[in-house]
């Protein structure tokens, strides 16, 4: 079996939150390697249900060997979160007594070159969460119009050179498909002023890019927009839905999506601002420091 190593972010701050009772039902709707969903499991014993689902098989069935004898009392789901509903009414629950999402990817999809989410490492420019899914980053890169690619760019990203960047890819794939990582990263860097490479950029020049190109690959914010919509209707009285997000697009969404929803009293918020990581949190785990975790309660 492969070793994982994972921190969960904000744990300890997701266990108090969720304020988890024995006989709980459960949902981990990013369950990733696990690390919530253990701590969720134990905490809710034996009479609960924990319910976890992910779109990455690959890393469910990495999480799920290594959790070992507990996860026989999970019940496991592969699929995309956005299909929630259909997801709880095919394991016939109708109710829950609280959901967690844990947004973003981890470090483990990161380090691995041959699931292109990183600049950091040569590798095929996939980024698909779902390999199961048509559309890879290496599709949109070499097809969206340079008009559209700026856009996505632009509104994914917020990339200020997404003009630039834009131009350039399209005069680069009419010599060669852009099929790597480093091919795009190498794209952007060139089409980014290097007196602003080297002053303005706390982060890789590429960062916004890889972020906005995945973020279109997996329909990430509108999945978002939709889950949390379906995941209040799941929720009994009194539960609660917790979300930790990793950028401000991610949530900006669930901000207005608990605010709509407190306005038609159908949620108290808990967090009128976002929750962030202790120090020594961003200390032991450095992926942690960009967290943002709202919570809300159903009325």
């Amino acid at each position: 079996m492969e070793t994982i190593i994972h921190t969960p972010v904000m744990l300890e701050e997701v266990l108090k939150y969720l304020d988890l009772l024995p006989g709980d039902t459960i949902v981990d709707a990013t369950f990733g390697f696990g690390g919530h969903s253990r701590r969720i499991t134990e905490r809710i014993g034996t009479s609960g249900s924990l319910v976890a689902i992910d779109r990455d098989q690959e890393s469910m069935a990495l999480a799920r060997e290594s959790l070992g004898d507990l996860s026989e009392r999970i019940r496991f789901a592969y699929g995309n979160f956005s299909d929630l509903d259909t997801i709880l009414k095919g394991l016939n629950i109708n109710r829950i007594d609280g959901i967690l999402f844990d947004l973003g990817i981890s470090s483990f999809q990161l380090s691995d070159a041959q699931r292109g989410f990183s600049f950091q490492t040569d590798g095929p420019l996939d980024m698909r969460l779902d390999r199961n899914s048509y559309i890879s980053a290496s599709d949109l890169v070499n097809n969206l119009k340079e008009e559209e690619l700026s856009q996505l760019l632009k509104d994914f990203g917020q990339e200020r050179w997404h003009n630039r960047i834009a131009r350039l890819v399209v005069q680069e794939r009419v010599r060669h498909p852009i099929n790597t990582t480093g091919q795009l990263s190498d794209i952007v860097i060139s089409a980014i002023p290097s007196k602003y490479r080297r002053f303005h950029y706390r982060i890789h020049p590429a960062t916004r890019t890889f972020q906005a190109v995945r973020i279109a690959v997996n329909r990430e914010l509108e999945s978002l927009e939709l889950a949390i919509t379906k995941a209040i209707g799941f929720l009994n009285p009194g539960a609660r839905i917790c979300v930790i997000s990793f950028h401000s697009l991610e949530d900006r969404i669930v901000k207005f999506a608990f605010k709509k929803f407190a306005s038609e009293r159908a949620l108290k918020i808990l967090t009128p601002k976002p929750l962030t990581p202790k120090e020594s949190e961003t200390q032991d785990n450095p992926r942690s420091r960009s967290a943002k975790f709202r919570v809300a309660e159903k009325i």
